[in-house]
């Protein structure tokens, strides 16, 4: 259903510019030195047309459908062939189809990476054929066979994240200020990560903490399970039953002498959810036992529902359409024999060498914001956001 609705809207919808991002550059540069192939490698000579390889982390997550159909759909219409994957969140398929992109021919590769750290020998043999490598939206760590990045300022998410906790618990005004009538605390607040193997989880969490510490120092805030590093509070390939089961053991151990969670962060919707349905197994939402203020990311339509229906708090909305515009017009600029403009060129360190990036805004969606977000921009109809499904 998800995979019709966004070959329908694909990349068409960014011609609105409903939603423009404005994105200031940061610095210059293209694909490290390596010229337009990979890094490494022979550059790429001029050419139209050829097979990109698109390869995709899930489908059991709506968010990943989208992003592989609007860049599928986006190179389409640019004049490539496009073999598009999906491996289900198994890092052996996806490196399977990674190298079977490469023996098809594939003149330039875009890869949503499960594992940021086990795509080496891949990475090897698409340099060793001179063939350009896109890292989308999860940094491709460990080597230096990665020409361009290109996502979404991650730190900067994470600090919405934070920032709308903060405002959903009082404590911050509509503007980010410090509320006039902010309430002294302690609040309980739990922390949720995403997977420790995606580059972009450590600075989501990054930007979320460097807002939410210094309420933590002050006892404003206070955390009851007292579990507030990355690696404790990190979820496994962000899958939604462990951060349920996550929070349904931190009910139990640190909420059982009449406590109530007030707070959770949640840097993705998927988990969010399964952080609801915990707490409403604890009878939070009913009588006057409210439902914490819980955060989240990507806009999907059962999040954005619940957001509407003032269960769930908030979102990061990241436009993944401009993120696949973004994908298909470095993949142009390499196989033309020109580097892609990147806005920062300092920021993104894999381990082995800063890899030019292009980075997009996010917006923090709340009940009050979800129309002019992600109605009037087309992401999705009123109707969807109030049936929660996508047609």
């Amino acid at each position: 259903m998800a995979r019709k609705l966004w070959a329908v809207r694909g990349l068409a919808a960014l011609a609105t510019g409903a939603m423009a991002l404005s994105l200031a550059a940061c610095g210059g540069g293209g694909a490290g030195g390596a010229g337009a192939g990979g890094a490494g490698g022979a550059p790429a000579q001029a050419e139209e047309g050829g097979l990109v390889g698109v390869a995709m982390p899930t489908e059991t997550s709506e968010r990943w459908i989208a992003d592989g159909d609007a860049v599928q759909s986006g190179l389409e219409k640019a004049g490539y062939d496009v073999d598009l994957q999906f491996a289900g969140d198994d890092i052996p398929t996806q490196q399977q189809q990674v190298d079977q992109m490469i023996t098809k021919g594939a003149k330039a590769l875009i890869i949503a990476a499960i594992d940021g750290t086990a795509l080496q020998s891949q990475l090897d043999a698409a340099a060793a054929e001179g063939i350009p490598v896109i890292s989308y939206d999860r940094l491709i760590r460990d080597s230096k066979n990665v020409d361009f990045y290109v996502s979404f300022d991650n730190y900067q998410v994470g600090v919405q994240q934070g920032t709308s906790l903060l405002t959903g618990l009082g404590l911050l005004d509509e503007n980010g200020e410090k509320a006039a009538d902010a309430p002294k605390g302690p609040l309980n607040v739990e922390l949720f990560a995403g997977s420790p193997d995606d580059n972009n989880a450590g600075f989501f969490f990054d930007g979320a903490m460097s807002v939410i510490q210094p309420y933590i120092d002050d006892k404003t805030i206070v955390v009851p399970s007292k579990q507030t590093d990355f690696d404790t509070v990190a979820t496994l390939r962000w899958e939604q039953e462990r951060a349920q089961k996550r929070m349904e053991d931190l009910l139990t151990s640190s909420y059982n002498g009449g406590e109530e969670v007030d707070g959770v962060l949640s840097p993705y919707d998927g988990l969010s959810r399964g952080i609801i349905t915990a707490l409403q197994n604890e009878g939070y939402g009913k009588g006057d036992k409210a439902m914490p203020i819980i955060t989240g990311q990507d806009a999907e339509i059962a999040s954005v529902k619940l957001i509407d229906d003032g269960v769930q708090y908030s979102t990061i909305f990241k436009d993944t359409r401009l993120l696949a515009e973004q994908a298909v017009t470095a993949t142009q600029d390499f196989l033309s024999g020109k580097e892609p403009e990147a806005n920062n060129t300092t920021d993104y360190d894999n381990g082995v060498k800063v890899v030019p990036s292009y980075l997009l805004d996010s917006v923090i969606v709340d009940k009050d914001n979800i129309k002019s977000a992600l109605v009037d921009t087309g992401y999705w109809t009123e109707e969807e956001v109030a049936s929660g499904q996508a047609d």
